[in-house]
Parts: C-alpha cells; structure tokens; sequence
C-alpha cells in the first residue's frame, strides 16, 4: 500500500482553544457545527434549512460517491444540541449556510491563529478531530463509517490516527482498571 498522508486531528486542549477563540456566531457556526458534525466542509456549505432533520435530530447531506465523486450518495449524520442551536438561529432568516467553502476555511484558519494552535488546522482537521473523538467515546468504526459517509473500512482507518498520549492514557486505564479490579 502507498503512503496516505495522515493529518494530526486536534488533541482536547487544542480543541478547548479553538472553540473558545470563536468570537462571530458566523465563527461559531463553521467551527463548531464542523466539529460537532464531522462534515466535509462543501457539504456544510451546501446544507439548506430542508436538510435538517428537526425530530430526529439529524442531517440528511447529500456528499460524494461514485468514481466521479458525483452527489448521489445519501447519508445521515447526527446532529449534537450544540450545533442544533446554531443551525436553529442561522436557519431562521436563512435558507442556506450562505457562504463559500473559501470563505468557511478562512474562518477556521482565522480562529485557529487566534487559539494560538501551532499545526495546520483547516476544516479537514476537524473532520479527522470528529472522528477521533467518536473513537474515543466508544463509537464503533462500523457506525462512524456510514456517519463519515465512507464506501471502505479501510478509508474510515486513515481518521484513526489516535496520538500517542491518548493510546497510552486509554491503555493504562483499561489495563489498571482491570489489575485493580483483580486484586482488590
């Protein structure tokens, strides 16, 4: 298998300053929605009022498939009450997100300099932090690869890339929580 460059998702703290350098509801829509979702940032740019699945509290994103990437492929992603609110208030006067995926870069890039975060984060960061973090929630890599909207296990792998201070935090835990539990 060739090399896939694998982007390094955003670690707790990373995360904590990025959604407290928001300042604009506009900034708060695109970072927080982005990661809260784990959507492609033209699909966050492409939702409509419409494709907001109000009771059942999810989204309804037509994003790619095919070979040619054409936007046949339907999936549903789940919407937190975080991002819920922030689409309720945009969605009332707002057909539409209402911007370009230009425009939705340049504002993460723009309140990720303002947290001070030192690796390149861009909308993609997010995605990958979205995914990381499902993983760590305990979100099997079944569910997060319809949620991601992915055709093969292995493409919803690349997301995974978990740092080590995680890996070895989540490999203490388990291992001491059942060494304690054995000899207690």
């Amino acid at each position: 298998m060739s090399y896939q460059f694998v982007r390094e998702p955003l670690n707790a703290e990373e995360t904590d300053h990025l959604v407290n350098a928001c300042r604009s509801f506009q900034e708060k829509l695109v970072v927080w929605v982005l990661l809260d979702t784990g959507l492609r940032v033209h699909e966050f740019c492409g939702l409509r009022r419409d494709h907001v699945q109000w009771q059942e509290n999810c989204l309804i994103v037509w994003g790619k498939g095919g070979w040619y990437g054409h936007k046949g492929k339907r999936r549903v992603v789940p919407l937190t009450a975080r991002a819920r609110r922030l689409l309720e208030v945009h969605f009332v006067t707002n057909e539409g997100i209402g911007f370009s995926t230009r425009t939705a870069q340049r504002i993460v890039k723009r309140v990720a300099n303002r947290a001070m975060i030192t690796k390149p984060v861009t909308p993609h960061t997010l995605r990958h932090t979205f995914a990381v973090n499902c993983v760590k929630r305990g979100v099997s890599t079944a569910s997060l690869k319809k949620i991601l909207g992915h055709d093969r296990l292995e493409t919803t792998e690349i997301y995974l890339n978990i740092c080590p201070e995680d890996a070895l935090g989540e490999f203490f835990q388990k291992v001491d929580g059942r060494a304690r539990s054995r000899w207690d």
